[in-house]
């Protein structure tokens, strides 16, 4: 018998916090960021950048959930290694603006190339019925990403 959707016990959401967790790790380290000097932060920081093209510094603290203060110290250093480049918002003098520069597109997209790769490796040493059952729950895990998003202070 299954957990309750909305009443998990204690040992399902602890396997539960315990796989993504361990997914994240394994992701994390891709070659080219490691080669860049570039931590889980700046990694996740860089990539929403590159995403996004440019966005507001303030807009960027609250999408990543972290301080202002963690923020402006890895952007200095994504600037300093030629990935982003900071500008004043000529609108709000108290606004700064934060976008890709080419060699940051070209180093998120290695980035990406290689967890995919790495993704795809693993995927493919599993089982067919396996690999459907993860493809079927990624409606329902971006769906609890974005919850947890919500809720997070």
């Amino acid at each position: 018998m299954s957990p309750t959707i909305t009443n998990l016990d204690l040992e399902t959401t602890t396997r539960l916090r315990a796989v993504i967790g361990r997914l994240s790790r394994r992701l994390r380290p891709a070659p080219a960021a490691v080669a860049a000097g570039l931590t889980p932060t700046r990694i996740s920081v860089l990539l929403t950048v590159v995403r996004e093209g440019s966005i507001r510094l303030s807009d960027l603290a609250d999408y990543e959930a972290v301080n202002p203060t963690q923020l402006s110290r890895t952007i200095a250093q994504l600037v300093e290694g030629g990935f982003v480049e900071r500008s004043k918002d000529e609108g709000d003098r108290r606004a700064a603006w934060v976008r890709p520069t080419q060699a940051g597109k070209r180093l998120a997209e290695r980035i990406r190339r290689e967890r995919t790769d790495a993704l795809n490796v693993a995927l493919e040493g599993l089982a067919p019925t396996e690999r459907e059952r993860i493809l079927a729950a990624l409606d329902g895990l971006e769906e609890l990403a974005e919850r947890l998003n919500a809720v997070q202070p």
